[in-house]
């Protein structure tokens, strides 16, 4: 399936999880000098106050988006150089995508059961991709 400018459904849902790890990525960093300034963030970081419970879980949330993009992207990327990107391997991006959407929004608010379902649907659709790779 392909859509504006040649990018196929499965580009464009890479370049959403990409644009969504960069606003994880900035919503520790944002609270931590809302609450510390910038002093301690201009510094190597080796001894950090303790942050809020809240921040603690932001900066979970984020590594959990970069690990699990750092899986999905070689899937997309493999199944587009290789030809095999079609409606199978959309279908898997979008439902990564829009998994790793909810789980970002029930991982911050503290929903542990969602969140490990949000999870599983970002493994669904990365499995679906890897299906089509066979």
């Amino acid at each position: 399936m392909t859509v504006a400018i040649g990018m196929t459904t499965d580009l464009w849902m890479l370049l959403y999880s990409v644009l969504l790890a960069f606003v994880l990525v900035l919503v520790p960093a944002t609270e931590g000098i809302l609450k510390l300034g910038m002093g301690p963030f201009l510094t190597n970081r080796d001894e950090m106050p303790d942050m809020t419970v809240w921040n603690k879980r932001a900066c979970r949330t984020r590594d959990n988006s970069l690990e699990n993009l750092a899986l999905f992207a070689p899937l997309v990327l493999i199944a587009h150089v290789s030809g095999n990107a079609g409606d199978q391997t959309a279908l898997g991006a979008t439902i990564f995508f829009w998994s790793r959407v909810a789980h970002a929004i029930v991982y911050l608010a503290g929903i542990a059961y969602v969140r490990t379902l949000a999870w599983a649907g970002g493994v669904i659709g990365m499995a679906l991709i890897a299906a089509a790779l066979f």
